[in-house]
């Protein structure tokens, strides 16, 4: 299960049958033509001529491959879904998030009336947020091994493949709302809301949880996400890696931290060293989102508030689908990781520390087997 903070209630759309063909990036259609693809594009806009052109560069333009672009659109289900009419919306959607531009420029791009843009916009990530469920989601069976298999190639150690997640949050930087501002006032000196994320070996999301105020402490976050109060992720067995952030727990989630510095024993420096290699994985999920729609997490956006967590989680969604379609960004700057202080201790959570000390008793224990410790019989 994911969730996110949305608006509670949007503007009422004009039906498709109120929208013209012109202010689509259309052409009329000839006196003849066949009613399922009853328009044409108007290859004299720039940006559409680029999307015909399959041997074009789409990523400089909209941040996405064709092949990820034409698996966004055959994923959607809008009402508009017939002629044209629902590429050019999902294009016109990928420009403004690429570029965080105004609803004027993208008007200017596309030929198209600025309200129409405004309509488009939520419109589409509406749509997008119909398919998160789909995309971002907890893997199972032969999947959820293979997550655990990818932990410990990470990690360089066996002992890993328990993990089957890497827990982080990041901040999303946005205009101060006229209401509350201070709470959205974060520690590192800028208004944000919080976006969590879990991510498997590959960078890809299961999990997002976007909306709490820059303020929140990391661990506050946590405690009120549907993960953590429906225990939903890991399951039993497994176990998800945090920074020292957050609590080691081992009850209602498993989720294992690294020991706190300075480490006591060459044991727990050396767990540590093997949870970073594995548990650096999300930051480079944040750092490569955050490279591919740099214009949205670069600068605070200036949009409504209200409209801040829909945006995110669109953009989660589209990470997905690019890592599906093997369209990657390497990441130009990991998250900037910093660990947030230790939080109160929570009564209600249990505390996992014997977990962190048995896996890291597996970790530091020998992968073979020494031949001399079977030649004699020690009882």
């Amino acid at each position: 299960m994911n969730a996110i903070r949305t608006p509670a209630a949007m503007l009422t759309l004009p039906s498709s049958s109120s929208i013209a063909f012109h202010s689509y990036g259309v052409l009329p259609p000839p006196t003849a033509v066949n009613p399922t693809s009853y328009c044409h594009l108007n290859a004299a806009v720039p940006i559409l001529r680029l999307y015909l052109d399959e041997a074009a560069d789409h990523r400089a333009h909209l941040r996405l491959s064709l092949p990820s672009i034409r698996s966004l659109i055959g994923a959607l289900r809008l009402e508009s879904d017939h002629g044209w009419e629902r590429d050019l919306e999902v294009l016109v959607f990928l420009y403004w998030l690429a570029h965080a531009s105004s609803y004027r420029v993208v008007s200017q791009t596309f030929d198209i009336p600025k309200t129409s843009v405004h309509d488009i916009v939520h419109r589409v990530s509406k749509a997008v947020l119909g398919i998160l469920r789909k995309v971002i989601c907890f893997p199972t069976g032969d999947n959820l091994e293979a997550v655990g298999a990818g932990f410990a190639q990470l990690s360089g150690s066996p002992a890993f493949s328990r993990a089957v997640g890497a827990i982080d949050g990041c901040h999303i930087r946005m205009k101060p709302p006229a209401n509350n501002s201070h709470c959205y006032y974060n520690r590192k000196l800028f208004h944000s809301i919080q976006l969590q994320a879990i991510t498997d070996h590959r960078g890809k999301f299961l999990d997002i949880f976007v909306g709490y105020p820059g303020s929140v402490h990391d661990a506050r976050v946590l405690r009120n996400s549907p993960v953590y109060l429906g225990s939903l992720y890991p399951p039993p067995g497994k176990c998800i890696l945090g920074d020292g952030g957050y609590p080691c727990l081992s009850a209602p989630i498993c989720l294992i931290t690294p020991y706190r510095e300075p480490v006591q024993n060459p044991v727990q420096a050396h767990f540590n060293s093997k949870h970073s290699r594995a548990r650096n994985i999300i930051e480079r999920a944040f750092g490569m989102m955050k490279t591919r729609w740099r214009s949205i997490f670069f600068k605070a956006l200036e949009i409504s508030p209200a409209f801040v967590p829909e945006v995110v989680a669109c953009c989660a969604v589209l990470h997905n689908l690019a890592l599906l379609n093997g369209d990657i960004v390497e990441a130009e700057d990991e998250e900037d990781h910093d660990d947030d202080p230790p939080e109160p201790h929570n009564p209600q959570a249990r505390v996992g520390d014997h977990v962190r000390d048995n896996l890291a008793a597996a970790v530091s224990a020998p992968n073979i087997c020494v031949a001399a410790l079977h030649e004699h019989d020690y009882l």
